[in-house]
């Protein structure tokens, strides 16, 4: 155990190889007596311990234009090497929480040579350190890091620095014996994180990726974005990137006090839930559940059940996830069963639900959930009789009988069928296809999707095969005709029939072609990226070649569901006053002149802030990454890009 432990740490004597230092070779002699970068290659350990302890407890009180470098380094090994207990032991939470301090309450130091890159960098380091281990955790409270970090938090300087600390105090709120430090600011940290994760796409574009103008826009940010690499490009798909990361970590934030049951009353708000339901994770952040995903804690609660079965629009939005391919469909079904067996909800949401799990109740299992159909099916047939007597909506009591009759009746009728009789009926439902085929080809497309109908009645449900392709030739048919939802029903009972569950290629065009019908771009994205990752699956030539058709519908949609789609339409239909960032609330008029005159000061000075070009943002060979990163290790559809059309 102590040879692992010993393999974990750096070590200081090469440390500065590690280390990304512009303009500055490590190896290069220094006449600096106060040098960090030749404190780590000191040989001698006690005396490169003391040297390290000294540095970080001198650093916050002396103005050195070398600082920035010495932060990006000490960011880079956090990074690295998060779990590495030197540095936290020698006391680097107090210097990053004096130095971010110190940018808060000293606007001459930030805006002098490159000290506005230090808030940013010494936040980053705390959330580094804090995101795998609790004793570190404990380290970084006891240093005081809570209290500037809730400035950067409330916004005294940019959404950049918003970013990092929505991150690090994530970290912290996320263990038992550290939650209470960060629950002194309860109610302003819910409400900081329920407008940050409401606004901050709007915020990001308007003062960001909608500023056309490169010269327009923060050096700094542009530069801790892409580091002084590429162009409007990289730095869009950058900070897209970043506004979906500060986006979901304020949810994450938000989880933490979910958990607990903490100011449910506050998070429970109809127009957040609401707001919940278009919070994807999207395909930027890949283990992100996003809004789905607070939803479903909100769910274990009494209260949280009571506000979210009282709005229909977040019932609704429930069930199209619940009917998806998306990764979180599990989520959505998780969400309506909790209702559903809440007795104070259940009747709430029954009607709305069951007309959209009536499609699921054959589904087998999903990667994190087994024996779903059988779930769903026992809790929509929980008091059949009565229900039904309950509810007068004609479509309502037409599924739950469709349930019944397909679930209990005629599986009863077919347990005791005999192996000739199958083979028997799968001879009939292939000649009953063929006529509904001959129909389809002639253009009598309602009397094709009859036929399909009969074939369904007849079929045996054992035949998943078979009946998978019958509910997808009707699904055409209901697509031909104009009926999306029809369409949608079909295509989804088959995907729940195909071995494994939504890999059926044509039952996910068709979907996805329905879906684009109704408007709901995200859910025909999910189907269409599955749609052409099926196809390329499907090709032997080392070219796979991608329908026209299904690229077009992905582009299409990749517009709809841009991170900034909303935000951009807001800012094109009307253009409004400047959007309100998301800590105005906590801000008092004399912050909020400080805010805008630094902002003019940082404009104005932006010769001195040339970038750290050599810096990287993402981690560097951090093993198997942390589960509490957005960007970590759950997989998520990606769109392939066709390399041959």
């Amino acid at each position: 155990m102590d040879s692992m432990k010993k393999k974990e740490k750096i070590n200081p004597i090469t440390v500065t190889a590690k280390i990304d230092v512009p303009n500055q070779s490590a190896e290069k002699t220094c006449n600096n007596s106060w040098c960090f970068f030749c404190t780590l290659k000191e040989p001698d350990s006690p005396l490169r311990t003391v040297g390290i302890a000294k540095f970080f407890k001198e650093m916050p009180v002396r103005d050195d234009q070398e600082h920035v470098l010495v932060l990006s380094g000490l960011w880079n090994i956090a990074m690295s090497q998060p779990n590495d207990p030197v540095f936290p032991s020698l006391g680097i939470f107090d210097c990053m929480a004096s130095l971010i301090n110190k940018g808060i309450k000293d606007r001459d130091w930030l805006l002098r040579d490159q000290n506005i890159y230090i808030p940013y960098y010494a936040a980053h380091v705390i959330g580094s350190y804090t995101m795998n281990k609790v004793e570190f955790a404990e380290k970084a409270v006891q240093s005081g890091a809570i209290p500037p970090l809730m400035e950067l938090l409330r916004g005294k300087i940019s959404w950049v620095e918003q970013r990092v600390a929505v991150r690090a105090i994530g970290h912290l709120a996320s263990y038992e014996k550290t939650f209470d430090a960060v629950a002194v600011y309860e109610e302003e940290v819910v409400k900081l994180s329920m407008k940050l994760a409401s606004t901050c796409l709007d915020v990001v574009y308007l003062n960001f990726v909608g500023v056309k103008d490169k010269k327009k826009r923060l050096k700094y940010h542009s530069d801790l974005l892409t580091r002084g690499v590429g162009g409007l490009e990289m730095e869009n798909r950058k900070a897209e990137e970043w506004a979906s990361q500060l986006q979901c970590w304020s949810l994450y934030l938000l989880n933490c006090f979910a958990c607990k049951e903490r100011s449910l009353d506050l998070i429970c708000q109809k127009d957040f839930l609401i707001d919940l339901c278009y919070i994807w994770g999207g395909l930027v952040n890949h283990t992100s559940p996003a809004g789905v995903g607070l939803i479903r804690i909100l769910c274990y609660s009494k209260t949280g059940r009571k506000n979210i079965a009282e709005s229909k629009e977040v019932i609704e939005n429930l069930c199209n996830v619940s009917r998806s391919s998306d990764d979180w469909q599990y989520m959505g079904i998780d969400c309506l069963l909790f209702l559903l067996k809440d007795p104070d909800t259940r009747y709430k949401v029954l009607e709305t639900a069951t007309l959209f799990l009536v499609d699921l109740v054959e589904l087998c299992s999903l990667p994190d959930r087994i024996n779903l159909g059988e779930a769903i099916t026992r809790t929509l047939l929980l008091d059949f009789k009565e229900t039904k007597l309950k509810f007068k909506n004609k479509k309502f009591q037409k599924a739950l009988e469709e349930v019944w009759e397909l679930k209990v009746e005629k599986r009863k009728r077919e347990k005791m069928m005999s192996e000739e009789k199958v083979a028997e009926r799968r001879l009939f439902v292939g000649l009953i296809k063929q006529e509904a085929k001959h129909l389809f080809w002639l253009g009598e497309v309602e009397e094709a999707a009859l036929k399909y109908s009969e074939a369904l009645e007849v079929c045996p449900l054992r035949l998943r095969n078979e009946r998978v392709v019958l509910y997808s030739n009707r699904a055409q048919c209901h697509l031909l005709l104009g009926d999306s939802d029809g369409a949608i029903r079909d295509s989804t009972r088959a995907l729940c029939l195909s071995t494994p569950p939504n890999s059926h290629s044509k039952s996910l065009w068709r979907r996805s072609q329905a879906y684009d019908m109704k408007g709901l771009a995200n859910e025909s994205l999910m189907d269409c990226i599955m749609f052409i990752n099926g196809c390329i699956k499907s090709e032997t030539t080392k070219r796979a070649k991608i329908p026209y058709y299904a690229a077009r519908m992905v582009s299409k949609q990749m517009d709809a569901t841009w991170i900034f789609a909303n935000a951009r339409s807001k800012i094109s239909s009307s253009q409004v006053n400047k959007i309100q960032e998301p800590y105005d609330e906590c801000k008092s008029s004399n912050d909020e002149q400080q805010y805008d005159e630094m902002m003019r000061m940082v404009m104005e000075k932006k010769s001195y802030l040339s970038g750290l070009s050599t810096i990287f943002e993402e981690p560097i060979d951090v093993k198997g990454g942390s589960k509490r990163e957005p960007g970590g290790g759950r997989r998520r559809k990606k769109a392939v890009v066709a390399r041959s059309m």
